[in-house]
């Protein structure tokens, strides 16, 4: 080990130690300045952890109003599946031609796709949904459009994956023996990409389930519009009843697509 080794050692030390100590520093300061302007004083219900949960999880199979309402909520819950549907279908066709443009290994242009499909994800469903409720008008159609939307962005990444997973050897014996563009992409792409596409479709259809359900919060329909506004009065039996409803549709349709997706891939 040579002197200047030796003299370079410490000062690289030393250096991080500095760098260290005004990161610090600045980090102390900042949590400082939040945590000394922002009001953290809680205005919450004054019900207790345990009174909150009887009313959410227990009340709800007692009350007799809560109950007659039960087919209506039911009657919400599948406005709320056919919303994800909607979307999940329009997204998962929508898709596939954007996941052909962003993958690299098909498409000269694949940043333009992947550019494009960044930019989708970068909006969540909610924004999508206000966007729509005030193009369209509140109700469903605009959950729908709102789910679509969103999914094009996530299922066109995943679509784009696959497509550059693919075992490019096939595509070379299509063309060696003379098929066309559009030939090789018929019989030597779709085949090897159909199970993994028709996998990430239902997957996305789980979430759109979980998403739909939100969605009623600005107003475009679904189970989300009567659930929040039973919470806004702290009409917690209402509440928990919508959510022991969605609970169970949603741990359904997740063990159903799991099996369909275990089939297929």
């Amino acid at each position: 080990m040579t002197k200047n080794t030796i003299i370079q050692k410490p000062k690289k030390d030393r250096m991080f130690w500095i760098r260290t100590i005004i990161s610090a520093v600045i980090l102390i300061f900042l949590y400082y300045i939040a945590l000394t302007t922002t009001d953290l004083t809680y205005r919450g219900s004054t019900l207790s952890p345990g009174a909150l949960l009887q009313r959410l999880f227990w009340n709800p199979f007692f009350d007799d109003a809560v109950l007659e309402k039960v087919p209506e909520y039911i009657a919400y819950m599948i406005e709320t599946l056919a919303i994800a549907y909607g979307g999940a279908v329009i997204g998962a066709i929508l898709a596939i031609p954007f996941g052909f443009l962003a993958a690299s290994n098909i498409s000269k242009f694949s940043y333009i796709g992947k550019w494009i499909l960044n930019a989708i994800r970068a909006f969540p469903e909610v924004m999508f949904a206000i966007i729509f409720v005030a193009a369209v008008g509140m109700g469903p159609f605009a959950g729908v459009l709102a789910i679509g939307i969103n999914s094009i962005g996530m299922l066109g990444k995943l679509y784009s994956e696959v497509i550059e997973s693919i075992d490019m050897s096939v595509l070379e014996s299509f063309k060696a023996n003379g098929a066309g563009r559009l030939q090789t992409i018929w019989y030597g792409v779709i085949p090897q990409i159909i199970p993994e596409f028709a996998s990430y479709a239902i997957y996305r259809y789980e979430i759109d389930v979980r998403s739909s359900t939100v969605l009623g919060v600005v107003g475009a329909g679904g189970i989300g519009t009567p659930l929040i506004i039973a919470a806004m009065q702290r009409s917690w039996e209402r509440v928990g009843m919508m959510l022991m409803i969605i609970i169970v549709v949603v741990s359904v349709i997740d063990f159903i697509s799991s099996r369909i997706r275990r089939r297929l891939v």
